[in-house]
């Protein structure tokens, strides 16, 4: 079973592994993949997004002959991450209510 997830949570799974350390595009992609199935040219727009939006700054490194593009979490990005954070928290209270909520542990 597959839940459908909005821009706001993969926005908050992409600020904190980028606030663990900056990460390329195919790397973060592998991450977000641990949780989600998403595709590079989904994550894309979703960081062009977060970086339009004054969270992440960009910075290039020579890979193998080529430049690799590394993104890195900018301040405003920190704060953005903690909301959305909190969001999920209380987000996920009020599910788990609803869906354990006929389990009884003994």
């Amino acid at each position: 079973m597959s839940f459908q997830l909005g821009s706001s949570l993969l926005d908050a799974c992409v600020l904190a592994i980028l606030a663990k350390e900056d990460a390329y595009g195919y790397s973060l992609t592998q991450h977000v993949r641990e949780v989600m199935d998403i595709s590079e040219s989904t994550l894309y727009p979703v960081l062009r997004r977060l970086q339009k939006g004054e969270f992440l700054t960009t910075y290039d490194q020579p890979f193998q002959g080529r430049n690799r593009r590394y993104y890195r979490i900018t301040p405003s990005g920190r704060s953005k991450y903690e909301e959305l954070l909190e969001e999920w928290v209380d987000y996920k209270q009020k599910i788990d209510s609803v869906l354990l909520g006929g389990i009884h542990y003994e």
